[in-house]
């Protein structure tokens, strides 16, 4: 599903319309992505739990070009992460 079907499917379910539906969307996605880039969780009991984890930097080697072969590091980092909760697991599940 992308992102027009949801916002059609949100306006379906509430009674709100396609404009008002995509507002709210983007207001959620934008308050958990500021929320989480502060180093908080955002913790929706029964759907999940999005946070910021810690990322270690790694070592690779140049595939292409003139320096291929090289090595480089990566640096440490930030990534997010979604954990599932428990009700939204067991409706996955059922389906």
């Amino acid at each position: 599903m992308d992102k027009k079907s949801l916002v059609k499917s949100m306006s379906e379910k509430s009674g709100v319309t396609l404009k008002d539906a995509e507002l709210v969307l983007n207001a959620i996605v934008e308050t958990i992505e500021e929320t989480v880039a502060t180093g908080e969780k955002v913790q929706l009991v029964g759907f999940g739990t999005f946070e910021k984890r810690p990322t270690k930097g790694r070592e690779g080697i140049i595939q292409i070009g003139t320096r291929k072969g090289e090595t480089f590091k990566t640096e440490d980092g930030y990534a997010p992460k979604f954990s599932a909760g428990k009700e939204f697991k067991n409706i996955v599940a059922v389906k």
